[in-house]
Order: structure tokens, then sequence, then C-alpha cells
């Protein structure tokens, strides 16, 4: 097998307002592995929070290419990876993720599958997905919401944390009167303390919020498990939930865990997730990062098997240099194409790394 890699820039259509942050752009690194003639691909985005840079990956990459090539087929790679022995100790969840994505894409292309049928799904997944409505002032947020809602999207995500929670509020509220038969989640991204949550969770219910992600500071998931048993309104955990340990740990006690390929460590790590949660009080919800069509496909691949959907990175992006899973009227969708059935679009060169 022979293994290459390129990065890229994403600009986003426009700057996303979180909590903790301002992001006009994200740089990715696209991973090729090619076997008698066909090329799985796999992104892996850098991340701040995560702390870790384009230049980080590439390294990270670099030094698993060796680990991939001894390999005689992907399939025995694959098979590697899902038993723990690749790649390398140490190696961060996102980039296991995206050699798992290349592998996944390959393996369904040398055999003519695509990927969820590799994982047991017969019939091609699709799933109305969130839309982000990032920390912007209420008028535009109704106008957001108006315009979302028009083109289809039936499920929306509000961030906040503004400094006056006030704020909040009027952006939920410009949103409800402006998309009334909406689905509305909430996500602060850690910004509040529990005295703060306490006093705003019942006045969010009062605007049918349908859950709210991550109310918390992350490092204290006791105190958010305390916080989801008294809650009127469900608490999903996202970064307070990063890996299968910390699923097990609030398994029951929070009424949804936020699983990303790219903090958990991919399409295995996020099935043995959704295997640990099921037939407890602890719905899955899948999410991502910013990314493009090719780093989020994975994800649509499982999007048969939870509650929430919020798979719409690719959907902020300026131009998406993939295509295949849709999702501009609401919806993302897989194809019965082989593998992750994603294709250049207008700016790709995917398989020219």
């Amino acid at each position: 097998m022979k293994v290459t890699q390129r990065t890229v820039r994403l600009g986003l259509a426009e700057p996303l307002r979180i909590s903790r942050s301002v992001m006009a752009a994200r740089d990715a690194v696209w991973l090729t592995i090619e076997h008698q003639g066909q090329r799985g691909h796999g992104e892996v985005v850098a991340s701040v929070y995560y702390r870790l840079d384009a230049g980080a990956i590439g390294r990270l990459l670099r030094q698993a290419a060796p680990e991939l090539v001894r390999f005689p087929d992907p399939e025995s790679a694959l098979d590697a990876l899902r038993a723990g022995r690749l790649p390398p100790d140490g190696t961060p969840p996102a980039v296991t993720a995206g050699i798992e994505s290349a592998l996944l894409d390959l393996v369904g292309k040398c055999s003519d599958v695509p990927v969820h049928r590799l994982l047991g799904t017969l019939t091609p997944p699709a799933a109305a997905t969130a839309r982000t409505i990032g920390i912007v002032p209420p008028r535009r947020a109704g106008a957001q919401a108006r315009r979302l809602a028009r083109d289809g999207f039936s499920i929306l995500k509000i961030k906040a944390g503004s400094p006056d929670p006030e704020d909040d509020l009027a952006r939920v509220r410009a949103v409800r009167v402006a998309a009334p038969h909406a689905r509305l989640l909430l996500d602060p991204n850690g910004a509040w303390s529990l005295r703060t949550a306490e006093g705003l969770l019942p006045r969010f219910a009062e605007l049918e919020i349908e859950a709210v992600e991550q109310p918390l500071a992350p490092g204290d998931p006791e105190a958010l498990a305390r916080l989801a048993g008294r809650s009127p309104l469900p608490i999903i955990a996202d970064e307070d939930a990063v890996d299968h340990d910390d699923a097990r740990r609030l398994a029951g006690r929070v009424q949804g865990i936020n699983v990303k390929l790219a903090k958990c460590g991919g399409v295995t790590a996020a099935l043995r997730i959704a295997e640990l949660i099921a037939g407890t009080a602890t719905e899955l919800m899948l999410g991502c990062l910013t990314a493009s069509t090719l780093g989020i496909a994975p994800a649509v691949h499982l999007a048969d098997r939870a509650r929430w959907i919020d798979l719409d990175g690719h959907l902020l992006l300026a131009d998406d240099p993939w295509t295949g899973i849709g999702g501009d009227d609401g919806t993302v969708r897989v194809s019965r194409n082989p593998g992750l059935g994603v294709r250049p679009g207008t700016r790709g060169s995917g398989d020219q790394p």
C-alpha cells in the first residue's frame, strides 16, 4: 500500500462565534491510502481546543505510514486498527479517526461495498441534521433561522455563552419566533457555572429547547451528572465525554452523549460507545468539528444509530472541496456507492493529494 497526504485550508462562509472562540478557517490534512489502483481518503482537521495543528497532524501521519504499508492489504490494516495495534501508541484520536476513515473508504472500494454495509446497515442512512447558529445578534439569528427553516432544516442548534445570559435568551426567542416548528438545541460549550445553569435552564425550557449540550465547564463530570438529574431539560455531555471511559462514567446519568469521531477515535470507537450506552437512559448524539464532506462522511454512515444528528460542519464552509452527503436541504444522506461515497467537488483534487 502507498500512503500520501496533503494539507489544505478550509474557509468558513462566515466566522463562527462560540463561547470560547471565533473561527473563520480551519486547516485540514487529507490522507490517501492506495492499493491495487484504488484510493481511500480520510481527513484530519486541526483544532486549537484539541491542541492539534496541521504540522503535528502531518508528522503523526508520516509516523503512522510505515506501520500502514507493512500490511499486505487494507482489510488486514483495518483489522489491526480495530484491535488497537494500529496506529502507534499515543496517536491522538483525531488522527486515528482519519486513518480509519481512509481504510474504510479503501476497503469499501476494493470490495465494491459502501461503508454502512461494512458496518452492518443495509439501507443507506439518512437523517435530519441540526444546523448551527453562532453567537450573533438576535435579529440576525432570527433571519438565519427563517432562511434555514425555509431551506428544509427542522433542527437548529443555537450557540450560547454570551457574557450576558440575557443575550442568549433573546437570541433563542428570536429563533423560536422565526422558526416556530423547529426543534431547538442549545450549546453553551461549557460557559456556565452551576449557579448560572440552574437559573437559566428553566427559562430555556419555557422556550421549548429540546436539549442542552455541555452547560458546565468541562472537568467535573460528577457536577454535570448531578445537574442532569434535576434539570428541566435533557443534558447532553460533550467536552466531558471524550472516550469510552468517560461514557461509562456518565451512562445512565446524563440524557445524552455527543460522540464526535475526531474526539473518540473514529467509527470503531463510536460504535463501542453506542453499544455501551444502549439500554441506559443515555442516548447517542452524533456531532462533528467544522470539516469538509470528506471529514463528515464517516459519521453519516452511522446516522441511523443516533437520536440527535449534528453533522453540519461541511455546511459552514464557503467552498466544500468534496461532495456526496448532501445536507443543504436539512438532511444528510449516504449513497449506495462503494466506500464513503464521496468525491472531489468543484475545488476538489482529492485523488491527487
